[in-house]
């Protein structure tokens, strides 16, 4: 049996509702799709779009007050609308009336507008959980995991204690199951080069040691394979160069653009967001919500939402 997946619509004035319809067809051969959405938004969207809405787009009343579609613009009303949306899909993963949770795009100023105090999705999962959910970002051919995301990059050197990055490593590697040899970067150009170029590295290592003591202490049989689980602090600037990327399906990065600038270089098309150590398993798109192009008619690349759609089922 297809799992029943619920789709928060993201913000309305973007390109979410156009991926969603023109995808409809592929994503219900995969799961058995439930869109956040209000049918007099949808017919709103679909009118907008010239879109033909299809017979089974199963849809959910009551998730916002509606509001006029303004194509393109940072609004109260569509971030509102987003939020809510999001929130709504989240309850029904809560109360198993849905397997797991796919979002699309949503515009950050949108929510702050409507006063919603999160930065993102995975900012507010966190809260809604009381756990520490992981950012995790790619597609098959590598994934990267994000221990500081969305943080001024001022912030992120004293971010980096041995603490909280053990406890990160050792969630990640349970909940996003590598099979090789996780890579994990180093902060600073050539990885610190020794305490020159600064001290980091040292905490970093500290830290996988711990990881790999309590990860093989929790899971015995860990101890007969034959890779390390983590390398030692990677310099940054090869980790992601063709010779070395090829030993290497799981990275762990120290701060955001670290992590992101290459996976986007090599693989922005097909990359989605996937948020770990969750009671409940939400994918999302892995780009934002193109107000350049929203209601424009422009052809739209749909790799990411549908990976991001495959990736559920292949995991439950």
């Amino acid at each position: 049996m297809k799992k029943k997946i619920a789709i928060s619509i993201g913000d309305l004035n973007g390109i979410g509702i156009q991926l969603a319809l023109e995808n409809h067809d592929t994503v219900s051969q995969i799961v058995t799709p439930l869109y956040c959405i209000d049918k007099e938004m949808l017919k709103q969207a679909a009118n907008k779009l010239k879109l033909t809405i299809p017979n089974n787009f199963q849809t959910i009343e009551n998730i916002a007050p509606c509001f006029e579609i303004d194509a393109g613009k940072i609004s109260k009303e569509s971030g509102a609308y987003a939020y809510a949306s999001f929130v709504k899909a989240v309850e029904l993963a809560k109360t198993k009336e849905v397997d797991a949770v796919c979002t699309l795009p949503i515009h950050k100023k949108a929510w702050e507008r409507a006063g919603v105090h999160y930065k993102g999705h995975t900012d507010a999962l966190r809260d809604f959980f009381d756990a520490e959910a992981i950012m995790m970002l790619g597609c098959s051919k590598m994934y990267v995991a994000l221990f500081t995301e969305h943080l001024p990059l001022k912030e992120v050197a004293k971010s980096i204690n041995e603490k909280d990055l053990t406890r990160f490593l050792v969630d990640f590697y349970h909940t996003a199951k590598p099979t090789s040899t996780v890579a994990v970067l180093g902060l600073n150009p050539h990885a610190g080069d020794d305490g020159v170029l600064g001290d980091e590295e040292k905490i970093i290592q500290k830290a996988i040691d711990n990881a790999t003591t309590i990860l093989k202490k929790e899971t015995p049989s860990l101890f007969t394979i034959h890779y390390s689980l983590f390398t030692a602090p990677m310099v940054p600037d090869v980790a992601f160069t063709p010779h070395i990327r090829k030993n290497y399906t799981h990275y762990v990065a120290m701060y955001h653009d670290q992590g992101l600038a290459p996976l986007k270089a090599l693989y922005f098309d097909e990359g989605i967001n996937v948020s770990l150590n969750l009671p409940i398993l939400r994918t999302s798109v892995d780009h934002g919500t193109a107000f350049d192009i929203a209601y424009q008619g422009a052809k739209l690349n749909h790799l990411s939402y549908i990976n991001a759609i495959q990736y559920i089922e292949d995991t439950l």
